[in-house]
């Protein structure tokens, strides 16, 4: 960033624009004044030219420069995004790695979303557990929709079951998986922030593919479009959703159920363009919500 900042309750004339060759011109002028014979004027103006560290933006800001904060384009989620900045610092500061950060934030995350979890595990359970009867109703009443629906509904009335229960856990998800993408999108803290082995910038997809076998073949695969570029934790990443959905019960819907079979390859391939901090957290969450679940569904055995 680079800044001409005015001197306080000037209001002067400021013009941009495009020099050509990637150079741009700032310009301000301030209002032409009248000394008298023997009189001093003195303006003072201040320059910023650096990077853009929110830490150090935000310090100009509580010196009176309004909004310079701003400059980091935050987008409209920055009430979380910039909380979840200062707890990724808080933690490198303590382990020195901004990937081992970001497991440690997987751990904060599920651990705060602990008790919504395991009400909405406890519903994939119930639900897991009748799905023979709703096997039963389908083929009892495949020939006539509306009253398979209505008889599945009744069936969620009996057994005190609520179907949407079970996708809370992965909404309350979105806002931080969104809001971690902005930090790892935005922040210069995280650029080229290496983490271990192959990965040496969390903020860039990781750079392995799997078709020359991650490196071990001597050509390069740039020629392929990034989302065929498979990389090592986008693949991770597909087996931790694959695996995690096999826990959960299917849906009602054999076409619902044909999507959801896809999933893990679609969100495979979606991934492989994403940073690969990003898809580091999604993988440890896949994890971390495999242990949550079959400890729940283990302890709702044990009761029943």
């Amino acid at each position: 960033l680079a800044a001409l900042v005015p001197q306080d309750d000037a209001a002067p004339e400021t013009t941009f624009r495009a020099m050509g060759n990637e150079t741009y011109r700032a310009d301000m002028i301030y209002e032409a004044t009248t000394l008298p014979s023997g009189n001093a004027l003195t303006v003072t103006s201040r320059l910023y030219a650096g990077a853009k560290e929110s830490a150090v933006l935000d310090s100009y800001e509580d010196a009176g420069l309004q909004k310079f904060g701003l400059a980091i384009d935050w987008g409209w989620f920055r009430w979380f995004e910039k909380p979840m900045l200062w707890l990724l610092r808080t933690i490198y500061d303590a382990v020195g790695n901004f990937g081992i950060a970001i497991i440690a934030l997987t751990f904060i995350v599920r651990g705060l979303m602990f008790p919504i979890a395991q009400k909405g595990f406890a519903s994939m359970a119930e639900m897991k557990a009748i799905q023979p009867k709703m096997k039963a109703i389908q083929e009892k009443y495949k020939d006539d929709k509306p009253k398979q629906q209505q008889e599945i509904m009744a069936l969620y009335k009996q057994e005190k079951v609520n179907p949407v229960a079970g996708c809370l856990p992965m909404l309350l998800q979105i806002p931080v998986f969104f809001a971690l993408y902005k930090v790892l999108f935005v922040t210069i803290e995280m650029r080229h922030a290496p983490f271990f082995g192959w990965i040496t910038d969390l903020s860039a997809p990781d750079p392995t593919s799997v078709f020359n076998l991650f490196g071990l073949l001597p050509y390069s695969v740039g020629f392929l479009p990034p989302f065929l570029q498979l990389g090592i934790w986008p693949i991770l990443m597909g087996i931790s959703m694959f695996l995690q959905m096999r826990l959960n019960p299917a849906p009602p819907d054999p076409v619902q159920a044909k999507i959801f079979q896809f999933m893990p390859i679609i969100f495979t391939f979606l991934l492989a363009t994403f940073p690969a901090g990003l898809v580091i957290y999604w993988t440890w969450n896949n994890l971390l919500s495999m242990a949550q679940q079959w400890y729940i569904m283990r302890k709702i055995a044990k009761e029943s």
